[in-house]
């Protein structure tokens, strides 16, 4: 984590909470963050429970994001939902192309992109999720498939708007199976992400870019991630739905080896 940039620590719920459910949780998480003004806490419920959070939120400086936005306007597209309908339900961010939309929604690095420019477009600030499966881990690459996930993602992006953007490294391994990429490793990444930036944007704005790791965090790995040079955030699954875990992972104190 460099000092410059501010770190931002992102609670993705998935398909889990009801609105009372969602209520309660942001309830418990708001006096457990509230002394936190250094860094940036956002949680991202599922679309049906945004209106019942935004409100408790207003006192607490924890924001509202969103976990997947179409990339039209408007129009016959059945299910889906703009930009402009996250803005107007109080949404500031939204995650793009999380591996679970990846797999299971067939979600494309063009897709990624059409949404991300959506989003820039709508005063939205993107998470953009990037990473390796297992098999291409062990195939060793890894650095070949995040930078055309980065390429592909961020093309056509100018400079000024790609300072805005949140890049999440998350190791589809990782995700969900208890399994952490070491410190060490996910700060490899991320600073291989940067370097990726750097090429395409430049050094002063891949310097301003924030590159969050997400993977298993949790309340006692976290200290140590954040420590690292290239990392500076989290983007958490499970246990950003248990108020004391995710009030941890916000709190944490940065420790380098």
């Amino acid at each position: 984590m460099h000092s410059k940039r501010k770190p931002v620590i992102a609670g993705n719920w998935k398909m889990f909470n009801t609105t009372s459910e969602a209520a309660t949780l942001v309830n418990e998480l708001s006096s457990l963050v509230a002394r936190f003004n250094d860094r940036e806490i956002v949680v991202c419920p599922p679309f049906t429970a945004l209106a019942a959070v935004r409100p408790i939120l207003d006192e607490t400086g924890i924001k509202l994001g969103a976990q997947n936005v179409h990339w039209e306007e408007k129009g016959a597209f059945t299910g889906e939902i703009s930009p402009a309908m996250l803005k107007d339900a109080g949404c500031d961010y939204v995650i793009l192309g999380h591996s679970e939309r990846r797999q299971f929604f067939a979600e494309t690095d063009e897709n990624v992109n059409r949404k991300l420019k959506s989003v820039l477009k709508a005063g939205l600030i993107p998470i953009v999720c990037v990473g390796e499966s297992l098999s291409e881990r062990e195939a060793g690459i890894t650095s070949t498939v995040v930078s055309r996930q980065i390429k592909i993602g961020l093309d056509g992006i100018d400079a000024e708007s790609a300072k805005k953007i949140i890049i999440a490294y998350e190791p589809i391994w990782a995700i969900g199976t208890g399994r952490t990429a070491s410190a060490a490793d996910a700060n490899a990444v991320c600073a291989f992400i940067r370097l990726t930036l750097t090429g395409m944007l430049g050094t002063p704005v891949a310097d301003a870019i924030r590159i969050q790791y997400g993977g298993s965090v949790k309340p006692d790995n976290v200290d140590e991630l954040m420590g690292s040079s290239d990392i500076d955030g989290a983007l958490v699954g499970g246990a950003s739905l248990k108020a004391d875990d995710f009030g941890r992972i916000v709190g944490f104190t940065a420790t380098s080896k």
